[in-house]
């Protein structure tokens, strides 16, 4: 049985998951691995671990669990362990086996597809409804709706005498794992999964959309926007503007189950305008709302409603957007740690694997893969694709072992250069570690996927040391003192780029409060 669907049936009542027997693609032996040539011996290994001993004596860890593991990424020789084989949290760590596992599993050239089609078109006139189909590409904004509409337009037609019809069956309606904190859901790292959907931005945060808040005149209401405007949130604007150089005391919030987003608050007079994002409940009519909108800016006038439904069988194709490949998808995927494309990857697997769009086709289908890669099953518990969830469980050996075997796929060079890279400011080259190991060996040599919860974070990828030989590394702190100590990682990496431990300089957070990823927050 699936270990999804233990924790679901221990958790939640009712739910049940199932075992899948798929093939997985095997790939060209060696096709990417390591060189073999005469390379200088690597320092003697009682040096590293000293050093490595040294960086975990930190009294932060005093009472975490701790879990590292450094090996040879050619051979896999064990350069140092300490609780490698310890099931922990793996945080953000979690999307090394969901993308992998899409890029073998779906494939690198894998698109998305939006459609939009109708039941009978008699000249300009479309007879009954039309139907706009989505698969889940988590890249279309306002924009690619806008182009969808003008070819619409561009065919001769000016109405729809029936509804707009959004078809999401391509996945299930549930939006988000019931395991998922509920505190989360009002934020984009953690947008309801729809089959069609809306991103406000280039970072692809599906499911959300951009609130905007400018200060007025002293003593009247701030101003509130929506991007892209839509019907499918209402806005509550109670904030007013304060005197200029006033404190904000600006709150933006929208409440499970609700389709309001509250603006309270005071915003000074002068400032600049503030901006943030916020989930909205229903992404499948969002999606609707805004094609609606861009039809009527095309001179195609709907007039019927907008609800959810199924396309016919038999209806006639008008329009269709492909997304960019997989491939491609995957670098904003991993730098900027985006949640909910991790987890539109689970259902898409479930599709394509099982005919189902749900996470308890898709997880027993990644689990099968990452087996595959030689991870026992008893250590590997995957709740979500994305490690939002607190029953996610991973260990240092584990995450290692699909780092080094992933090395011969022929998609791996693509999925390499989509991991984080240590100290480049570009976010999409640094991503999540773009502030990090700045000046130091380890910057622009570090490629590797973060981590981070509450109580939790991760660091996993890969380091060359300064013989040139490559090594990959995962370390993993559960339950730690204070702070998220990513400097302790920092300072890991750094050392086992070549440099010295009692030079080692990391710009660190060291003693911040550090709960989500800085991606999430905008502090990266």
């Amino acid at each position: 049985m699936a270990v999804y669907a233990r924790l679901m049936r221990r958790r939640i009542a009712g739910v049940l998951g199932v075992l899948l027997a798929v093939g997985l693609a095997t790939a060209p032996a060696a096709a990417l691995a390591e060189p073999r040539q005469a390379v200088p011996a690597p320092a003697p290994a009682g040096d590293l671990r000293a050093d490595l001993d040294a960086i975990l004596a930190d009294p932060r860890l005093a009472d975490a669990d701790v879990g590292v593991l450094v090996s040879d990424a050619r051979t896999g020789a064990v350069r140092y362990a300490r609780g490698a084989d310890t099931a922990l949290l793996p945080a953000s760590n979690q999307k090394i086996n969901t993308s992998t596992a899409a890029l073998s599993l779906l494939g690198p050239g894998y698109r998305f597809r939006t459609s939009v089609l109708a039941a009978k078109v008699n000249g300009s006139t479309i007879t009954g409804n039309l139907y706009l189909k989505g698969t889940g590409d988590p890249t279309m904004r306002a924009a690619e709706y806008d182009a969808l509409a003008a070819r619409v337009a561009a065919r001769g037609v000016t109405r729809v005498t029936g509804d707009l019809v959004a078809d999401d069956t391509w996945f299930d309606a549930v939006r988000t794992p019931a395991h998922w904190d509920p505190t989360d859901l009002q934020y984009a790292y953690a947008g309801p999964i729809s089959a069609l959907t809306v991103s406000p931005n280039d970072a692809y945060d599906a499911g959300s959309v951009k609130v905007s808040v400018t200060p007025g005149a002293r003593g009247e209401p701030v101003g509130v926007a929506l991007t892209p405007p839509t019907d499918a949130v209402k806005v509550d604007n109670r904030a007013v503007t304060g005197p200029a150089g006033s404190a904000s005391t600006l709150s933006v919030e929208r409440a499970n189950g609700s389709d309001t987003i509250v603006v309270r608050g005071s915003y000074p007079e002068g400032g600049t305008r503030y901006e943030t994002l916020r989930t909205v409940p229903e992404p499948t009519l969002y999606a609707a709302d805004v094609f609606r909108d861009a039809l009527a800016d095309h001179g195609v006038t709907v007039d019927g409603t907008v609800r959810r439904g199924a396309t016919p069988a038999r209806a006639v194709r008008l329009a269709d957007r492909v997304s960019m490949p997989l491939s491609q998808l995957t670098t904003p995927f991993l730098k900027l740690s985006n949640n909910v494309i991790a987890e539109i990857l689970v259902k898409s697997i479930g599709r394509k694997a099982r005919g189902k769009g749900t996470w308890e086709a898709g997880l027993p289908v990644i689990e099968r893969y990452v087996r595959s890669l030689g991870v026992p099953a008893g250590r590997l518990e995957m709740a979500d694709g994305s490690g939002l969830s607190r029953l996610n469980r991973s260990a240092p050996r584990d995450i290692t072992t699909v780092l080094r075997r992933v090395q011969t796929r022929t998609w791996y060079p693509a999925w390499y250069r989509a991991l984080p890279v240590a100290g480049d400011p570009d976010p999409l080259v640094g991503g999540t570690l773009a502030s990090r190991m700045r000046g130091t060996p380890a910057a622009g040599n570090v490629h590797a996927k973060t981590g981070t919860l509450t109580g939790v974070t991760a660091l996993s990828g890969y380091v060359r040391e300064p013989s040139g030989r490559r090594l990959v590394f995962s370390v993993m702190f559960n339950g730690y003192a204070g702070g998220a100590p990513k400097d302790i990682e920092d300072k890991i990496a750094v050392r086992l780029a070549g440099g010295s431990v009692r030079s080692v300089m990391v710009q660190a957070d060291h003693g911040a409060d550090i709960r989500l990823e800085c991606s999430w927050t905008g502090s990266c």
